[in-house]
Order: C-alpha cells, then structure tokens, then sequence
C-alpha cells in the first residue's frame, strides 16, 4: 500500500469506521439511565406505547431514549408490550433494555407472605406487590370452588400460605399464584415435618391451625413450645369431665369470631357468641386457622415442650410471657394477680 493511497483513503476510512462504532455505541450501548442505582419499570395491561416513554422518560438518558423510541418503531413494539418488572441497571444499555422489555425478560419481585389475620388483608398485602387485583384474589380465597381445587375449603385456605419469601414474578396471574403457594406449602411439609405432626396425631392443616392461637397468644418465640405443649395438653385431654377434650378456651378465638382484634380483655359476655370459632363453647380446634402463622408458630407446634400444665395467664408484669398451671385453683390465683396489673393500667 503506498503511502498516497494511505494518506487519501485507507485513514479517513478508518476514522469513519472508529466514528461510526462509536456513535453506535453511544447510542446501543452506552447507559440507558442516568441514575446510579437500579430503576424499575412496571408494566400493566393498561399501558400502551406512550404510557411505557412515561415511565421511562423521568430516569433515561436523551440519546437512550432516542434509541428505544427508534428501536420501537422497527421493531412494531407497540403492538406487543408485554406486561412485567422490568430492572434498568445503571450500566445497561437502550439496546439491552428494549431487548428485555420487549422479550418480556423481567425481574422477579421478593414477596413475602405476612402472618396476616384475614384473606382480605392477605389479598390487600399481596396486591401491593404484585399485578393482582385484591378484589379478584379476595374473591378467589372465599370460593368454595377455587379453594377445592387446592385441597383445601374457605376456612383451611389459610394453611396453604406459608410465610417465607418467595421470588414471584410481578405479573402472575391469580391461579399461577396459588399453584405457587400450593408448591411451596407442599415442600414445606417435608418428611421431617410430616413424621412430627403425624407423631402428635395431627394433619398439617390442624397444626397450623393450633400455631395460629400460639402466635396471637405471645410474640416471644422462645416461649411458643411451652404454650403449644399447654394447648395439646388440653387438645388430648379426655376424662370423665371432658369426654370430648378439654376446651381450648383460646381467647384469641374469640376476638377472630367477633372480628374485634383490638380487644385487650376478653369478658365473660363476649364468650357468648355462636360460632364454630368460639373455643370456650365448642372443644377441639376451630374449623381453620384464625391467622396465617409464623414459622416459628408452625415449628413450636411439632416441637412442643413435654409437661403437664393445663392453664397459663399472662404474667402481671407485662413481660409477654405467662405462668402456667397444672390445676384451676392454681391458675385462678395467677390470674387474680394479671387482673389487678390491667385494672393499675387502667386496660379495659
């Protein structure tokens, strides 16, 4: 190559090519964002072309979105948005971001089940975090009919959301969802557990039922075997004064049956009500869990401590813990101390 044919056209070829790599970088490549930490993006059903550069325009760059707008015209994306999370890293290139957008690549989102009291506040909970509607979920848990399909009936259904955090896709659809739940209940009842409950002559759905009363009775978890062993106690007592079982007595229960979960003091006029959830009135558990339980509830269940108490009372210091009694008399001394300290509070 001489050096007249270098000179004239070999080095401005080259720098065309280095200019035209690097504009193509600038545009394709370089970042999309602006922002230094992660974005997310959500689109719903009701999003259209112009809705998705709304959401964009706020954190993208102007050569980004330049290039994203370019890329939606060619590539008709318009007519095939597809719902999800979507992150937007700050390093991640128009190029990468219209690729994920448009293939429907999104980012999981960690949803963790709360240890809620009612499936209207489940269906609340979960809303916020995923593309369900709370009305449309709510209406799926109280259907006999859906609740069937899972195996289990509108007051069990609870037993199937087992509190841990999962990685769930923003835009499931309701009956994906509850085949999630129903998977990860089922490897949550693993054989270890299994032998547990089946040891203490129980199904899974009684002991997270059992777990429920637990978890409303104290919030220290150092504390739940003791009072799991003390309500089993009760559970398997038959004696010629209780040839059905002892009753539970659980006062969480009734706060559930009346649906008054402010209630500090449960009086003798509140145990009155007719339903299956009052456990002063009807022995053995309740038809279902009166809210989805922890973990540490479910475990204290199949861990229970070995004793032989059959009462316990709040402690008069408010410590969250209780004393525990092997008979009434005893146990009706330990509750005249918890009555004095609430009426010094003034707790009503």
């Amino acid at each position: 190559m001489n050096k007249n044919f270098k000179k004239k056209y070999f080095i401005p070829a080259l720098g065309c090519i280095v200019v035209i790599v690097g504009v193509v970088y600038y545009y394709f490549f370089s970042a999309f964002s602006t922002k230094h930490e992660t974005e997310y993006v959500y689109i719903d059903n009701n999003d259209n072309i112009d809705s998705v550069y709304s959401k964009l325009e706020p954190f993208a760059s102007k050569h980004g979105m330049c290039t994203f707008k370019t890329l939606a015209r060619h590539f008709d994306y318009d007519k095939k948005i597809k719902t999800g999370r979507y992150a937007i890293n700050s390093s991640d290139g128009a190029l990468k971001v219209f690729r994920h957008m448009r293939n429907g690549l999104q980012t999981p989102v960690n949803l963790t089940i709360p240890s809620v009291r009612t499936m209207s506040k489940l269906a609340d909970e979960v809303s916020k975090r995923l593309m369900i509607d709370s009305t449309e979920l709510y209406k799926a848990l109280t259907d006999e009919a859906t609740c069937r399909k899972y195996g289990y009936d509108t007051a069990t259904i609870a037993c199937m959301f087992i509190p841990n955090t999962y990685d769930i896709y923003w835009n499931i659809s309701i009956n994906k969802f509850l085949e999630r739940m129903q998977k990860e209940s089922k490897k949550f009842w693993n054989i270890e557990r299994m032998q547990k409950a089946k040891q203490l002559n129980l199904t899974p759905n009684q002991v997270i039922t059992l777990a429920s009363i637990i978890d409303e009775e104290t919030a220290n978890n150092a504390e739940k075997p003791m009072i799991a062993g003390m309500y089993y106690n009760r559970l398997m007592l038959r004696n010629a004064e209780y040839p059905q079982g002892m009753p539970l007595q659980a006062d969480p229960t009734i706060k559930f049956a009346w649906k008054r979960f402010e209630l500090k003091r449960i009086y003798n006029n509140l145990l009155h009500i007719q339903s299956p959830y009052n456990t002063y009135k009807h022995p053995g558990l309740p038809p279902g869990p009166i809210r989805i339980p922890s973990v540490a509830g479910i475990d204290a269940v199949l861990n229970r401590v070995h004793h032989d108490y059959l009462y316990m009372c709040a402690k008069e210091d408010f410590s969250g813990t209780h004393n525990f009694a092997r008979t009434y008399d005893e146990h009706m001394k330990n509750a005249e101390k918890y009555s004095k300290a609430l009426n010094k509070k003034g707790i009503k």
